[in-house]
């Protein structure tokens, strides 16, 4: 029997169809353009070749990603005061922009302005939206379709199954995008202007990353000529974060998005050694640069002599007041160190200059550069004003208590000086035992020495577990551009864990940044995040418990076991449903748990590793765990997580951390009693 022709569903599916062949000749006219007669050099070739070849990866066409996942159809409202699309036209929601052979579009871009309503129509506010249409989709083709009538008061406000189905819809491999997905709230932030700096304060399952992310992908879009020229970063905490959330852009269509570490920006030495708490806190502690800038500058020294120029048969002096005089004046004016000490021997050589013309001379620009090159000036510089090596600064200031003590006095304690001093001192930059902190104080050294390039727009993703100091680090590569600060205070895990964001977008240098909270739970269930915010009062009792608004209320279980066999046995059934699972134990306790997935014949993978239909299962050390999620997670012994931790609070947030990876169930184990803050209050503050 044949599909009627005026059946919606199938109509979607001819429009599918169409819109995947307009994307395939796009790419196509892009594959033939000829270049060999439009550039004017090799160079112009080669630049117009390597964009030609990222706008052809772009229009890739992803068979299982849908082209477009929603349909806006505007109220034939005439009049100048309708909203631009409006007067009847019907646009097709997607993640890129299609068009047909004549120009007209057929799926629109979700970050034009066309798009918005899609994200924010309401039937309060319905913007000039006759109807929403959101699409279900399986392995890329329609399924489905879901249709709200916005202007029609009769028809009752609900919630979207299809919305609720993709927000729950079970993941094998990396982080995707949400750009079918985006409420309201979360919109209003991805499409905040390039000029101002967001914090997002968002609780587990609010799409603090996802939102980051689609920051970046409508800033490109909206800003993509300057973006190009000053770039963007987006930056996380780990390379199995990193990986995680890889994917994401490029299935928008942003390929040009650079991604680090914080360990990765100030990659000035090899890392070899760690640091013990203390020391990493002192490090860290914002009131280091004021002890690198005062070490640094101690290099500068007044001249007591004068310096005596020879050309030709002439002799020319400046006497030691006047240079004084210039290396004061440089002093004041505040510049970098490297960029100060440029710029003395050419105001020595303009002294000189002024001399020459006061006795007759006419010196030129040439004349000047000589005398600046001249043999005598360099000397003075020299003495005056040496060059400094960042690393060997901070390699001094580590090593040598006496140096250290002189320019930490009134800044650092003796208590304090002695914390981050080695044992040991170093011979050398090569030999020495650099801490991550200690290539965060060469950085900062670097910069004091030549300003940090900065960049456009970055985002910084688990900002939460930053010291000061590497919000400083941060801070310089966005110094005339913008920042997406993304964190959860309660998710803290280091010592040095920020307490305020004010205190952090301080340190970034960034204060007037606009602090948004997510409070809504869109990926963890409800009795999961339940069950996990019974710790905000001991770990961050400020914040606002998320609210999952997720219908499914997801598996959960706390399960006593008698050891590795039973944790294993609940891997196992954690498996049969569909979806990723990660078991997630203190890091301790990975080895054994690791045996006894061998053992018993479970392949398994490390965090980072892609999960394939086959190999479902990830073996996650906690320490890893943030900024991760899986389907369903496998917590082994809560109380090892906490006390895997230097002390009782950092411990508990690593738990928080811990309990909040699962997207649709969680089942906990444990032999050792629970932490006491895992239990229920009953009334009258009973256990």
């Amino acid at each position: 029997m044949s599909t009627p022709v005026d059946d919606p569903l199938s109509r979607e599916r001819s429009h599918l169809s169409a819109s995947r062949s307009a994307l395939r000749a796009m790419r196509e006219d892009v594959e033939a353009l000829d270049i060999s007669d439009v550039t004017a050099n090799w160079v112009n070739a080669e630049v117009l070749a390597r964009q030609i070849e990222e706008r052809i990866k772009a229009l890739a066409d992803l068979s299982d990603t849908p082209l477009f996942f929603g349909r806006l159809d505007y109220l034939r409202a005439p009049g100048a005061e309708q909203a631009e699309g409006a007067d009847g036209e019907r646009f097709y929601i997607g993640r890129r922009h299609v068009h047909d052979h004549d120009g007209d579009p057929m799926v629109i871009d979700w970050r034009a302005p066309v798009s918005q309503p899609f994200y924010r129509a309401s039937k309060k506010d319905p913007m000039d939206v006759a109807l929403r249409r959101r699409f279900g989709y399986t392995r890329g083709d329609i399924t489905a379709y879901e249709d709200e009538h916005l202007s029609d008061p009769s028809e009752a406000a609900r919630t979207s199954k299809l919305l609720q189905q993709e927000i729950e819809r079970p993941r094998v491999g990396p982080m995707r995008d949400i750009v079918a997905t985006i409420q309201p709230e979360q919109d209003e932030i991805v499409r905040s202007g390039l000029s101002g700096t967001v914090c997002v304060q968002g609780g587990p399952g609010t799409g603090k990353t996802a939102v980051g992310l689609h920051r970046v992908a409508y800033l490109l879009y909206a800003h993509r000529e300057r973006l190009a020229r000053t770039g963007t970063l987006v930056i996380g905490p780990n390379r199995s974060f990193l990986h995680y959330i890889e994917q994401v852009l490029p299935a928008l269509g942003e390929l040009t998005v650079q991604q680090a570490t914080v360990d990765d920006l100030v990659a000035h030495v090899e890392i070899k050694g760690t640091d013990d708490a203390r020391a990493a806190v002192v490090k860290g502690d914002a009131r280091l640069a004021r002890v690198l800038r005062r070490a640094l500058y101690a290099h500068v020294t007044m001249p007591v002599e004068p310096v005596v120029v020879v050309r030709g048969s002439r002799r020319w002096r400046i006497p030691a007041y006047e240079l004084e005089e210039l290396v004061r004046e440089l002093l004041d004016r505040d510049i970098r160190y490297g960029a100060a000490r440029e710029a003395l021997p050419q105001r020595v050589a303009h002294a000189v200059l002024v001399q020459m013309e006061r006795s007759g001379e006419a010196p030129d620009d040439r004349v000047q550069d000589a005398v600046a090159r001249n043999s005598a000036v360099k000397a003075a510089v020299k003495a005056v004003w040496p060059a400094v090596d960042p690393a060997k600064l901070v390699l001094r200031l580590l090593s040598d208590a006496e140096f250290l003590a002189a320019h930490a006095e009134g800044i650092l304690d003796a208590d304090e000086q002695k914390a981050i001093l080695w044992a040991k001192p170093a011979r050398s930059v090569k030999s020495a035992k650099w801490s991550a902190a200690d290539a965060v104080l060469i950085d900062e050294a670097t910069d004091l020495i030549q300003r940090t390039h900065s960049l456009g727009h970055v985002v910084l993703d688990e900002a939460q577990d930053l010291s000061p100091m590497q919000y400083r680090a941060v801070g310089r590569r966005c110094t005339t551009g913008s920042a997406t600060v993304l964190g959860d205070l309660a998710q803290g895990t280091t010592p040095w864990a920020t307490r305020s964001w004010q205190e952090a977008l301080t340190h970034l240098g960034k204060p007037e940044a606009l602090v948004e909270e997510l409070t809504a739970g869109f990926r963890v269930p409800t009795d999961v995040i339940t069950y996990a915010s019974r710790l905000l009062p001991h770990i961050a009792p400020g914040l606002t418990p998320v609210v999952s608004i997720r219908e499914n209320p997801g598996h959960f279980e706390v399960r006593p076991v008698s050891g590795p066999t039973d944790v294993v046995e609940a891997c196992r059934e954690l498996l049969r449903h569909e979806g990723s699972t990660g078991l997630i134990a203190a890091d301790a306790r990975v080895p054994e748990l690791a045996g006894a997935l061998e053992q018993a014949g479970i392949p398994y993978l490390g965090p980072g590793e892609e999960t394939t239909m086959d190999t479902r299962l990830t073996l996650v050390p906690a320490s890893l765990a943030k900024g991760l999620e899986y389907d369903y997670v496998g917590l082994d012994e809560p109380q090892a997580v906490v006390d895997g931790e230097p002390d009782e609070r950092t411990g508990l947030r690593r738990l928080y951390v811990t309990l909040t990876r699962a997207v649709s169930g969680l089942t906990v184990t444990h032999t050792a009693p629970l932490p006491p803050q895992l239990a229920r209050l009953r009334e009258g503050g009973a256990a």
